[in-house]
């Protein structure tokens, strides 16, 4: 009998150990499966985004290229990658610019102007070029706000500026909305005079047209190399010259290349073609003495342990699950090694100290895990609560007083709402971040991984804030509520108003005008809704992260911090 229970037990326990066995092994297949589902769907928004460039980077069409061709003249990117120091890195700045705008005009791909980071005889400095296959170059409201965007990355980093001009000037179908506000045309002249009182080098080559208004910018540079017989520059050209004074004269003698070289001075070398130009423009920045220096931390860079391309694995498909962001984090710093700051409080908030190729940063990040408090309180991921709000004004403070650059990477939902967080006082600790982050004087880079909403895109350093670059994920969303959210609270509106002209709607009808009213604003929501209109400067590969956060320090750190920080008056 004792033997019998002997035997029965140790069945039992077999059996037992075989279940465990089992549901552990399911756990793993069943995580292996997320991973890839996860990891499939990631690299295929990498793909889209793949497929995307390449047509941004037609420009106007084969078309056009081929007839900039045959005027002996380089496309605006193929005298960018002439110009740029070989194999070296460069960043692209708002690639999608424009994009599905103006369509009724024929569209503006990339904004009709190119703009990069680069290495020019070794000196990181930004290059901007016109696309003449883009309608002749003509500026567009984009094209103006593009090129500031360019100029505001010059100058606070005190970055040299490339100007490659070839342009018809302003579109004038949409001149009202380019040529006479604050932000718009007239801008780009007042900051070269700006640039050039703080010592910014600006080098323009007038590689085509160059007219009126536009004319102001090569000549506002410090030096100006103009392309012989295929670029020109004058205040009004031949036709309009007949027409206000009654002079009849070609183009080239009223503004070419021998006129201003010989006979005006207003350019100051002559160029046979496109790549001698440019060669200029190496020898002159071959020849600049060195930068002031900010003096940032930077040691011999390291890679990650873990491997990157685990984060298209790790990113859930869904924006409304759950993820570790540690996971994210040991995927982007060196050694995949950080020390965390506050780890046990505030915990929908990460805050570290780590190194991005070298240079030490400080993270703050938001958690997208399920989290559990001290209290045995549950936290949400993604949201923004009491303490991760205090935590993390106390850390930007101390990275302010350490002369740390600041890495903000956004998954966010908000912050916490209903009455318990309202009588803690979470807009008074809303404030005091959102202040943290306003008054920042060390250089701000903001990652946009996932969600990017309401006041959470604030807190977190959304681009009213004034990061030195600030770029998305093709999984990014930026809104003021996720796209259920605001479908609902859409609908209910609009139900409500058709139920007050007297109209009985029907379910049917009901889930689809939620269907249209959800369709529009996913498009409103999308990254690439975003860097159309320059919300953000980039929608990047997520393994191109630590590029752009290293040379976006480098170029910050072309400018020493002149400014103090102070977090004014905030209530305690």
């Amino acid at each position: 009998m004792n033997l019998n229970l002997v035997v029965i037990k140790s069945s039992l326990n077999k059996i037992i150990k075989v279940q465990i066995i089992v549901i552990f092994v399911a756990k793993i297949m069943h995580m292996d499966l997320n991973f890839n589902k996860n990891e499939d769907h990631n690299k295929l928004l990498v793909s889209d985004l793949k497929k995307r460039f390449l047509k941004v980077k037609l420009g106007g069409g084969a078309k056009k290229i081929e007839k900039q061709h045959a005027k002996g003249k380089l496309t605006a990117r193929e005298r960018i990658d002439y110009l740029l120091d070989p194999k070296s890195k460069s960043i692209e700045i708002a690639a999608f610019a424009g994009e599905d705008m103006y369509v009724e005009h024929g569209g503006c791909p990339s904004g009709g102007v190119v703009v990069k980071i680069g290495y020019v005889s070794g000196r990181q400095c930004v290059v901007v070029a016109n696309d003449a296959t883009v309608k002749a170059g003509a500026w567009f409201p984009i094209t103006a706000k593009k090129n500031l965007r360019a100029q505001e990355i010059a100058i606070e980093n005190k970055l040299p500026i490339l100007y490659l001009v070839d342009s018809a000037g302003v579109y004038l179908p949409m001149q009202d909305e380019i040529f006479p506000d604050k932000e718009h045309f007239g801008r780009i002249f007042r900051n070269n005079a700006i640039m050039s009182s703080l010592g910014i080098t600006q080098i323009s080559a007038i590689m085509g047209s160059c007219v009126a208004g536009g004319a102001y910018l090569p000549i506002m540079s410090d030096e100006a190399i103009i392309v012989d017989k295929t670029a020109s520059i004058f205040l009004a050209g031949s036709y309009l010259v007949k027409a206000a004074i009654g002079e009849s004269i070609d183009n080239e003698t009223l503004g070419g290349a021998s006129t201003h070289c010989e006979i005006s001075g207003v350019t100051d070398y002559k160029a046979q073609d496109d790549k001698e130009a440019l060669d200029k423009i190496k020898s002159i920045m071959d020849k600049i003495g060195a930068a002031d220096c900010a003096g940032f931390n930077r040691i011999k860079p390291l890679k990650p342990k873990e491997n990157p391309d685990d984060i298209f694995g790790i990113l859930p498909k869904s924006r409304a699950d759950q993820y570790d962001t540690y996971e994210i984090i040991k995927r982007l710093v060196d050694g995949s090694e950080f020390e965390e700051y506050k780890a046990g409080y505030g915990k929908t908030i990460i805050t570290c100290y780590a190194r991005i190729e070298g240079w030490s940063v400080g993270i703050v990040a938001n958690q997208r895990k399920l989290v559990k408090t001290k209290k045995g309180e549950m936290q949400f991921g993604g949201v923004i609560y009491n303490d991760s709000a205090d935590k993390a004004t106390r850390f930007i403070a101390n990275c302010n007083q350490k002369k740390i650059p600041l890495v903000f990477l956004q998954d966010v939902t908000g912050f916490m709402v209903g009455s318990k967080s309202e009588h803690s006082g979470i807009i008074k600790d809303g404030a005091k971040m959102v202040n943290a982050v306003s008054n920042s004087v060390v250089p701000k880079f903001t990652i946009i991984m996932g969600n990017s909403y309401g006041a959470g895109n604030y807190a977190m350093c959304g681009k009213a804030y004034d990061p030195r670059l600030i770029a998305a994920w093709p999984s990014a969303e930026l809104a003021v509520m996720s796209g259920n959210s605001a479908s609902k609270v859409l609908l209910q509106i609009e139900t409500a108003a058709l139920k007050k002209q007297g109209q009985n709607i029907t379910k049917e009808q009901e889930q689809e005008l939620l269907s249209k009213i959800k369709q529009k604003y996913d498009h409103q929501v999308s990254p690439y809704y975003a860097a159309a209109r320059l919300w953000t400067d980039a929608i990047i590969n997520p393994l191109e992260t630590r590029t752009w956060i290293s040379m976006g320090i480098e170029a910050a750190n072309h400018a020493p911090i002149e400014k103090k920080f102070n977090l004014g008056v905030i209530q305690v």
